[in-house]
């Protein structure tokens, strides 16, 4: 099978669990789990009242597939006073073909924060075996502010959704204001909604769709933060959880500021591997015949772009823009190599290909994305809900990994510009979580014995293996699949007997691998991998490395 792109908390805090009854009449909730499980019974009563809800399904659109179905539900807004503000969740579904067959439910989630999820059950069905897609309804949801569900603005400017920024001294302040500002304009523009956009409570939403749809577990398949936001799921509830397929994993001890920063930790080794693979082809492509000196002509241009930019097809490249274009770039060796030649060719004066170029000047950029589905649902959705609901999560989950003190975030970004100089001070300099409010509850501490499987690439830019592998530990009852060799970010399904074997025997059987596994990367999927980075396309697929400033 091939990827294809689809056109395009009731004590004084919350319960650890949703609620211990959040199950529809016809299933059997699981008990509620951790410290305050006990609600009163007369919030008990209106989450009941929840879960007995009746989607009024229909076709999503008039140009899809009558068998893909949406509908709306309502949840609370703030879990803690379920009887008090409700937002709506936009949920969809594609229901199996042979109900004889049927299981349960899948669900799915593609990454973020703030990838739009409906439409995930249309590419799950083009991508699942059938074996998978016969025994489980397909079920999406865009996540609680996203999307069509309740979406969240700030208001923000185009420019004022670039957030990866290099540190300069002379622009520091500059980009202090920027951060003031963007927690700011958040603040105003979505008011006490902003402090309930969370991880956690997406999970919670999760449960209640399970129980709104008569379940008493859910399977799941989630990629980049859907691995994260699967975990919390399974952390909250572990008795519902029942196949759960984490696919290019965040690590939870590190969510959110450490994972960023993860992206310049990870390019380190990338670079390195990319300088030794073009020093072995210096006759080809005449970089430099040994990793040292492959690694002079790249600082050597990045500091004649600092002087002069690069120009092409037209578009000046800065030495901080090819840093940035760089760090996604590495983790596939010869699409960073034949994109860096072409911009060395621009910076002699000779003539070069931009589309190759792009890959490198283009790949940090935030631009403006297409959505899942053509743009089918961007008149309902604000501009910018993509980038304010990926601050509600990373800056509210958890508020006390992020600094109140500006300064202190300049003396990461030069520290770290020194240890991880191609990406270092992109990912540790100032972001808006510096002047975010205080998170509602705690940042979720995922230890538990849920079984799952851990889907991983060696070389993954947004999620390195380290962070994959960190997942594993904290999941005791996950097995792990790794893939040796394998680049790009989302590994399931790639074409690879091996990996989409492991995967599909899982998801058909709810039987782990009795040990943990590895395969070996195929030359047609890392080739694949390479074709799918499209920076002008939004996540919202197994491939989000399409857009490298999301996971």
């Amino acid at each position: 099978m091939r990827r294809r792109r689809l056109a395009p908390l009731v004590a004084v805090s919350v319960t650890a669990a949703l609620a211990p009854a959040l199950a529809a009449p016809t299933a059997t909730a699981a008990p509620a789990v951790g410290p305050a499980a006990v609600s009163t019974p007369a919030a008990t009563g209106v989450l009941e009242r929840y879960a007995k809800q009746k989607p009024q399904w229909k076709r999503c659109d008039a140009d899809s597939p009558a068998e893909y179905q949406c509908a709306t539900i309502e949840v609370p807004l703030d879990y803690r006073e379920p009887g008090g503000k409700r937002i709506d969740l936009a949920i969809s579904r594609i229901r199996t073909a042979e109900p004889g067959q049927r299981r349960g439910v899948l669900l799915s989630n593609p990454g973020g924060p703030g990838g739009e999820g409906l439409w995930m059950p249309m590419m799950m069905r083009q991508e699942l075996p059938e074996s998978v897609s016969k025994s489980h309804d397909l079920i999406g949801f865009d996540p609680r502010g996203v999307g069509r569900s309740s979406p969240v603005s700030c208001g923000l400017k185009p420019e004022e959704e670039n957030w990866l920024r290099p540190y300069r001294a002379q622009t520091f302040p500059k980009d202090v204001a920027w951060a003031r500002t963007v927690a700011e304009k958040c603040r105003k523009k979505t008011g006490d909604r902003l402090a309930h956009i969370t991880t956690r409570n997406t999970a919670r939403d999760m449960d209640l769709l399970r129980a709104v749809l008569g379940e008493k577990k859910l399977s799941y398949v989630g990629y980049s933060y859907g691995t994260y936001l699967g975990a919390v799921y399974a952390q909250l509830f572990p008795g519902r959880a029942d196949r759960f397929v984490l696919d290019s994993a965040v690590d939870p001890q590190r969510a959110w500021r450490g994972m960023i920063q993860w992206w310049a930790e990870g390019a380190e080794p990338a670079f390195d591997r990319w300088t030794a693979w073009a020093a072995a082809r210096a006759e080809k492509y005449g970089l430099g015949d040994t990793p040292k000196k492959v690694d002079r002509t790249f600082w050597e241009l990045v500091a004649r772009a600092d002087e002069k930019p690069i120009v092409v097809d037209g578009q000046p490249a800065t030495g901080d823009d090819i840093r940035s274009g760089m760090r996604g770039a590495v983790f596939s060796p010869q699409y960073a190599t034949e994109a860096f030649v072409e911009l060395k060719k621009a910076a002699d004066g000779k003539p070069a290909s931009a589309g190759k170029a792009a890959r490198i000047t283009e790949a940090g950029g935030t631009g403006g994305p297409e959505r899942p589905g053509g743009g089918r649902f961007a008149a309902e959705t604000p501009a910018d809900n993509m980038t304010a609901s990926f601050w509600a999560v990373v800056c509210g989950d958890n508020s006390a990994v992020w600094s109140r003190d500006p300064e202190s975030y300049r003396r990461d970004a030069v520290e770290d510009k020194g240890r991880y100089p191609l990406y270092g001070d992109f990912a540790s300099s100032i972001k808006p979580c510096a002047f975010w409010g205080k998170s509602a509850e705690p940042a979720t501490v995922v230890d538990n014995r849920t079984p799952s499987l851990v889907v991983q690439n060696e070389w993954d830019p947004q999620t390195p293996l380290p962070s994959g592998q960190a997942l594993h530990a904290q999941l005791k009852g996950s097995r792990m699949l790794t893939v040796r060799g394998g680049e790009g970010h989302g590994v399931y399904p790639s074409g690879n007997a091996c990996t989409d074997g492991v995967v599909n025997r899982y998801l058909g059987t709810g039987r782990l691998p009795a040990k943990d596994v590895t395969c070996t990367a195929t030359p047609d999927a890392n080739a694949q991998a390479r074709k799918d980075r499209r920076p002008d396309v939004l996540p919202g697929s197994p491939v989000p490395d399409r857009a490298p400033d999301r996971f």
